[in-house]
């Protein structure tokens, strides 16, 4: 019956009928979710739909599930590429090559790529050129203020705050197994798994660029904390990225001194940061 609704939804793409194909790849992974294939084929599904971040979940889960599979590599090169995440893209894009020596599209992408990173790296030169002190710049701020997203169980909050050059993400969870987590870095983008009997994913396109080799994660006893190096010293006015937010405000990063940061979440409140440290502290020793 799955391999049915593969087959129908190869049809509705070549008919371009793409939120057909989309509903019929997702009722056959329901009825088998081992098929590496029928993720990779509604990664294509959402890449012509423009949802790259869920193109580019559906080609990891192809890649976990069939590393082999070359067209899992493409799809999510194209996706991460669609989202500016040329680095991302680059790495799956030359894993895929190397599984399918002869298929063009991977060389030519990979020539894409190369030639968007030179540019990113020669506009952050200009961005960082010496003797420029960056200036408060308004920002154009919509209605983006987005909360939690989780797997709808109480078991998982999160919350974040930043610094000039950092920001620190936070999810609670008690007696999360180390081995149960992984977190995958991207420029732009984040994704968050734990396996075992209370599943999570998260993974949301951030508000603004990273530098992934320079970013990390600690499972503790109450929560994962995740720490990301920001890739140009800005304010992020929210977690995720949101299209309405038109220019990002520069940060003048002082000379002396450094007030605690403060919590830039939809809640006015102030927030003891000393206290909530001694009693994250408290309960992880427990």
């Amino acid at each position: 019956m799955a391999s049915e609704l593969a087959e129908k939804a190869k049809e509705a793409i070549i008919d371009d009928d793409l939120k057909l194909a989309l509903d019929l790849y997702s009722r056959a992974i329901e009825l088998d979710s081992t098929n590496g294939d029928y993720f990779a084929d509604r990664a294509q599904a959402n890449i012509k739909l423009n949802n790259f971040t869920e193109a580019v979940a559906d080609a990891n889960k192809a890649i976990e599930l069939a590393s082999s599979i070359p067209k899992a590599y493409l799809r999510k090169g194209v996706a991460c590429m669609k989202l500016e995440e040329y680095h991302t893209a680059k790495r799956a894009l030359e894993i895929g090559a190397s599984l399918a020596q002869d298929d063009s599209r991977f060389t030519n992408l990979i020539k894409e790529c190369d030639l968007r990173i030179a540019e990113d790296c020669y506009d952050q030169r200009k961005s960082l050129a010496p003797n420029v002190q960056p200036t408060a710049t308004p920002a154009s701020v919509g209605s983006c203020q987005k909360e939690t997203i989780s797997s709808g169980k109480p078991k998982y909050s999160h919350e974040y705050y930043q610094k000039p050059e950092e920001v620190i993400l936070t999810i609670f969870a008690k007696g999360i197994p180390a081995e149960n987590v992984t977190v995958d870095f991207g420029e732009q983008i984040l994704s968050v798994n734990v396996s075992g009997e209370d599943t999570y994913h998260f993974q949301p396109r951030l508000f603004g660029k990273v530098l992934p080799d320079r970013s990390k994660y600690q499972v503790l006893s109450t929560k994962i904390e995740i720490r990301f190096v920001k890739a140009e010293v800005i304010n992020w006015t929210s977690l995720e990225y949101c299209k309405e937010i038109t220019v990002p405000q520069k940060i003048n990063v002082p000379s002396v001194g450094s007030q605690r940061p403060s919590h830039p979440s939809s809640k006015s409140r102030a927030k003891d940061w000393d206290k909530l440290e001694a009693e994250v502290k408290k309960e992880e020793k427990r």
